[in-house]
C-alpha cells in the first residue's frame, strides 16, 4: 500500500489479497429509536447508547450489509453498512462492503449473483431486544417498489452461545388466527390511535425454541420475541407497524404508514392489501415455516471428518444459512458453491490465512476478528479451518446469497 490515499478500488483489492479471498469486516452496530437492549450481543454495558439516547439502543448488529438502515432522518452516514478492514502495520484503511462489490462486482460475489442482481441481494443480523417487538410487516415486492425499496422475506434462528437467558417474552405471534376477517383487522388498523388497537387478539404465539427458527416471507404480520435473533434476509430495511402499543410502549402512528406512498395514508384498505391474506390465516402455519437444523451431509460422515455442519435457514430462495462446528483439535477444509458472510460465535483458530477469535466484551468502535466475508473463489476453492482448542468447539454462522446451488434438501 503506497502513496498517502488508497483508492476505494484498491483497498477492495488489498483486503483480498490481504486475507486471500477473505474479507474481514468490522462489527457493524445499528440502533432502534423504539427498542430497549437486550445485552445479549456482546457490546459493553457502556456503549448500548452509543448513537445518542434520542437514537435508542443498540439492539442490532449487521452482517455482510451492503443495505443502509432506515432510522429516519437523524440516521447516520454508512449506518448499517457493513466495512472491509485493511492492515498494514499501523495503517488501517477501510472501505464499505459495498463500495468494494460495486468495484469488483464477481471478484467478491461471483458472476452469478453479480449478473443477475448487480449488488449482494442481503444481508443477516443479530436481533437482540429485551422486549417483544409490536406487530409488523416488511411489504411483498409490488408494494415496496411503490416506495422504491426491495421487498423483504427473513429467517429467524436462535443460536445457544447467544441465549443465555430469553428475557422479557420469548415467544413470537406470527400471522393472524385461521378464520380472522378482514373487517376485524380493519377495526384494528382504524383504532390504532386510539391506545391498544389489541391486533395481537387475532394472532397467535409460538414459544421460542434455542436452536431452531422459523421462516417469515415478506407480507406475514410478525411481532418477534425477546430471544436474541439471527436474521438472514433479503436485502431491504422496509417495514410498517400495525401494533400500537407493546408493553408499555406507545407506537407512533408515523410506523403505521411507513414505506406506504403518500396517496395511501390514511387508507387502512391498503394496509391490508400490504399483508398475503392467505398465507397469514394458513391453519399450517407452524408446519410450513418452522425450521429444524438439517445436516448437510450424513452426520457420521462428518464427524470422522471433524466437523458438523447443518443447514438452519433453507425455505427461502432469496437466501440460505448454515451453522458450522469444528470439533476440538480438528482441521477441516470446507467448500461451498458460492460466496458468503460469517459470524464467529465460539471458539478461536485459523479461518484461512487469518487468526480469529470470538470477544467476550466489543467496545463501540472496536475492531474484532469474529466477522468476515469469503470470496466465491475462495470458498469454491475451500477454506481450511482449524481449531486448536483440546476441548472447545469452533461455531461460526455463514450466511449465502439468492439460489444458493448446494442447497439441496
Amino acid at each position: 500500500m503506497q502513496g498517502d490515499e488508497m483508492s476505494t478500488k484498491s483497498i477492495a483489492e488489498a483486503g483480498i489479497d490481504q486475507g486471500k479471498g477473505i474479507l474481514r469486516l468490522a462489527p457493524t452496530w445499528v440502533p432502534r429509536s423504539f427498542c430497549v437492549p437486550g445485552r445479549r450481543i456482546k457490546l459493553h454495558p457502556a456503549d448500548y447508547y452509543a448513537f445518542g439516547g434520542d437514537r435508542g439502543g443498540i439492539d442490532e448488529r449487521w452482517f455482510s450489509s451492503t443495505t443502509p438502515a432506515d432510522n429516519g432522518p437523524k440516521t447516520s452516514k454508512d449506518e448499517g453498512l457493513s466495512v472491509v478492514v485493511v492492515e498494514d502495520g499501523s495503517r488501517v484503511e477501510k472501505v464499505t462492503l459495498r463500495d468494494a462489490i460495486t468495484e469488483l462486482k464477481g471478484q467478491i460475489i461471483g458472476d452469478r449473483i453479480w449478473n443477475a442482481h448487480h449488488a449482494w441481494p442481503m444481508y443477516s443480523k443479530f436481533f437482540d431486544n429485551k422486549g417483544p417487538l409490536p406487530h409488523h410487516v416488511h411489504h411483498r415486492e409490488k408494494h415496496a417498489k411503490l416506495v422504491n425499496q426491495n421487498g423483504k422475506p427473513e429467517s429467524y434462528f436462535f443460536p445457544v452461545q447467544n441465549n443465555n437467558y430469553g428475557a422479557d417474552y420469548p415467544y413470537t405471534f406470527f400471522g393472524l388466527r385461521p378464520g380472522t376477517t378482514k373487517d376485524q383487522l380493519r377495526q384494528c388498523l382504524l383504532n390504532f390511535s386510539k391506545g391498544d388497537n389489541r391486533i395481537t387478539d387475532l394472532s397467535t404465539a409460538y414459544r421460542l425454541e434455542p436452536g431452531t427458527g422459523w421462516d417469515v416471507p415478506a407480507g406475514i404480520l410478525h411481532a418477534p420475541g425477546s430471544m436474541c435473533t439471527y436474521e438472514p434476509q433479503k436485502a431491504s430495511d422496509i417495514f410498517a407497524m400495525y401494533q400500537s402499543l407493546t408493553g408499555d410502549a406507545i407506537i407512533p402512528e408515523e410506523l403505521l404508514w411507513k414505506n406506504s406512498p403518500p396517496e395511501k395514508v390514511g387508507n387502512v384498505d391498503y394496509l391490508i392489501e400490504v399483508l398475503d391474506w392467505e398465507a397469514n390465516v394458513d391453519p399450517d402455519f407452524a408446519a410450513r415455516h418452522f425450521m429444524v437444523p438439517k445436516p448437510v451431509r450424513p452426520l457420521a460422515q462428518m464427524q470422522a471428518e471433524g466437523c458438523v455442519e447443518n443447514w438452519i435457514t433453507y425455505k427461502s430462495p432469496e437466501y440460505s444459512a448454515k451453522e458450522l462446528t469444528v470439533l476440538p483439535g480438528k482441521t477441516v477444509t470446507i467448500k461451498d458453491a458460492g460466496a458468503y458472510g460469517m459470524i464467529l460465535l465460539q471458539g478461536h483458530g485459523k479461518l484461512g490465512v487469518w487468526e480469529v477469535d470470538c470477544p467476550a466484551l466489543i467496545r463501540f468502535g472496536q475492531l474484532t476478528m469474529d466477522e468476515f466475508f469469503v470470496t466465491e473463489q475462495a470458498a469454491r476453492a475451500g477454506v481450511v479451518i482449524s481449531n486448536p482448542s483440546r476441548t472447545d468447539p469452533m461455531v461460526m454462522l455463514k450466511h449465502f446469497g439468492p439460489g444458493n446451488p448446494d442447497l439441496v434438501l
